[in-house]
């Protein structure tokens, strides 16, 4: 069964539909007081990294390949629990995910309201590489994924990959300073 989750602007005004209101940004949306911006939860946690936020520039020719990136930094503790909680609130009722991005429909939100939505034995999200039949949702299995290029590593890396066989292909992300 679906669960009500909708994505939208937080300089939209707040409606009686949204339920439960999300933050998923990493960092505070420029012009908005904290104390009008009506929020129940700031889920830092499940925001992309700065790297990967940075490196996609909400370019949605970029989308895809950000999709799978994203994915797989869910995978981590922080996030995992974060998306646990995002889950929990979306059973209870209607769950507004917000964020500051012009582009909803290509932006973090989007990526994670298809990924809380429950998938029956089988189903797929767009742009994820389960194979059919295996089930679960993406965050289940992202810690397979390839972190620089997005490809599930029993599959090998793509072309370029600073982890895979040097190649031409994708431009994978810088590493962290210091890292």
């Amino acid at each position: 069964m679906p669960v009500d989750i909708q994505v939208r602007r937080i300089y939209d005004d707040p409606a009686p539909r949204d339920g439960t209101r999300v933050l998923v940004d990493r960092v505070w949306p420029r012009g908005v007081r904290k104390d009008a911006a009506r929020l129940d939860d700031w889920a830092k946690g499940v925001a992309p990294s700065s790297e990967l936020r940075k490196w996609y520039g909400h370019d949605p020719a970029k989308f895809g390949e950000f999709r799978r990136r994203y994915t797989a930094e869910l995978a981590g503790p922080e996030p995992e629990a974060a998306l646990s909680r995002l889950r929990a609130l979306a059973a209870a009722g209607p769950l507004t995910l917000l964020t500051a991005t012009r582009d909803v429909s290509h932006s973090q939100a989007a990526v994670l309201a298809d990924l809380l939505q429950p998938r029956a034995e089988g189903s797929r999200a767009e742009g994820s590489r389960a194979e059919p039949g295996e089930g679960g949702e993406p965050v289940c299995w992202a810690h397979l994924v390839c972190p620089d290029c997005g490809a599930m590593e029993s599959e090998g890396h793509r072309p370029g990959c600073a982890a895979g066989p040097p190649g031409p292909g994708l431009t994978p992300l810088p590493a962290a300073p210091g890292g």
